[in-house]
């Protein structure tokens, strides 16, 4: 009767640690940051795998760096010739493969990236550096995980920036982000720092290469990336070159979609047709994209719509850019608009193929590694990890070195696209719980988003 008894007792142990193990989160995603709170699923929700995203996260840090570091071969090669009403003295497709020119900087040597204009990797066991495409996306990731926000306040801006960002050497910054930087060393806070009456470089690039980003931390929702993208957005941005970078936060935001799921180019196509409807109509952003598109949709090649941009916005200054009558460096290569107008040429003539759309971006000129980050970015989300690999046929390093560019992170400011896509899940965690008043399912390893 003794064995009977301890036999029982056996079989009951196993039961009680079988029901406490079928109990627990089966996913080591956990935010120990994070208090998760019961959610009841409703019918409606939108149900997205918080492994699969984090595996796109991937994606999207590796895609942009591939995209950044081979753009940045031709930065400022080709920026137009006022007065050539021809081609501006631009790349062609021919150029792929052959001998780099020099920037507009490089006093007659090309990059020292590369001989060619080629693709730039970095093998397995090799470190990524950052870059400004990169490195102001990274620090807001961690300036929202480190501060156990969705929404970065003013002071949390200014401090980041000030402790991350090198005041007196190389510091990667230029244009409006330098002016704003200047700013905030001088006791200013965001969004005064990009508020023209302070900054009169607000007309620039500098917001489409540092915010895309809060797109992916609002899956499906644009309204809501636009809200916690809108103060670091206007750090730096207004009117045009806000707009512009408030159009790849939606870009982002609607990558998540299911909407022609797994048919690239319609996807793509559809998403950029559903972002324009947040240009206002009357300005030159919205202006600028209805013309690539009327070019796209004519059959019209990408070097001509890249030539026609060149001459309708920099030489005959058509829908109220005027740039070049102000007589800026460089004729303005640094602005919002013209670099807005180049990189939807390579998004509409890549169609989805994420090769062709950074190997037309690196070719079309002025800023050219901004658009293909941007683009390499948000592809490589929408294909995850193994897509990019699959569509270079060759795997890639993964570890990332913030440091190249800026200051005061951890582990000497090493990291891993593994780690920094890990971190984009909790900080999405926070905005399923805290802003979409959603649900996360640590068992099923699964968002629950409210929807519509």
């Amino acid at each position: 009767m003794k064995n009977y008894y301890c036999l029982f007792a056996g079989i009951l142990v196993i039961l009680i640690l079988f029901s406490c193990s079928n109990q627990r989160p089966k996913t080591d995603l956990i935010d120990p940051n994070l208090k998760y709170t019961a959610y009841k699923k409703q019918a409606t929700d939108l149900v997205i795998s918080r492994s699969a995203y984090k595996d796109k996260l991937y994606g999207f840090w590796l895609g942009q760096c591939i995209g950044n570091w081979t753009g940045l071969i031709t930065e400022m090669d080709k920026i137009g010739n006022i007065g050539d009403l021809k081609t501006g003295d631009f790349y062609t497709r021919d150029n792929w493969g052959k001998l780099d020119q020099p920037s507009i900087w490089g006093e007659g040597v090309p990059s020292d990236l590369s001989t060619n204009i080629d693709f730039v990797f970095e093998d397995e066991g090799e470190v990524w550096g950052a870059d400004d495409d990169t490195d102001i996306e990274y620090m807001y990731q961690y300036l929202l995980y480190n501060n156990k926000t969705s929404l970065l306040s003013p002071e949390q801006i200014r401090n980041g920036w000030l402790k991350h960002i090198k005041a007196e050497e190389e510091n990667f910054l230029w244009v409006s982000n330098q002016k704003a930087f200047d700013l905030m060393q001088q006791g200013m806070l965001p969004p005064e720092t990009g508020n023209p009456v302070n900054n009169p470089e607000f007309e620039m690039i500098d917001a489409q290469l540092t915010t895309e980003i809060f797109g992916l931390f609002a899956p499906t929702k644009p309204e809501l990336a636009l809200q916690m993208a809108k103060l670091p957005i206007q750090t730096t941005a207004r009117n045009n070159a806000q707009w512009i970078a408030e159009f790849y936060v939606v870009m982002y935001a609607l990558a998540s979609a299911t909407e022609h799921e797994g048919r690239m180019k319609e996807k793509i196509l559809w998403m950029a047709k559903q972002t324009r409807k947040h240009l206002p109509n009357e300005e030159y952003s919205a202006k600028m994209f209805d013309f690539v598109m009327a070019q796209y949709e004519s059959g019209k090649t990408w070097e001509e719509a890249r030539d026609a941009i060149y001459i309708r916005y920099q030489v005959e200054q058509e829908d109220g850019y005027n740039i070049t009558s102000q007589n800026r460096y460089c004729n303005g290569c640094f602005a919002a608009g013209i670099n807005f107008a180049s990189s939807i040429v390579s998004l509409l003539y890549g169609e989805g193929d994420l090769v062709e759309t950074i190997k037309i971006g690196t070719l079309c000129g002025w800023d050219s590694d901004n658009p293909t980050a941007t683009w390499g970015g948000i592809l490589g989300f929408m294909l995850g990890k193994e897509g990019v690999e699959k569509a270079f046929n060759r795997k890639f390093a993964s570890e990332f070195n913030i440091h190249r560019t800026r200051q005061n992170f951890p582990n000497n400011g090493i990291d891993n696209f593994t780690n920094m896509a890990k971190k984009g899940v909790f900080i999405i965690d926070r905005v399923v719980q805290e802003q979409m008043k959603g649900g996360v399912d640590l068992k099923k390893n699964c968002w629950y988003i409210p929807h519509p």
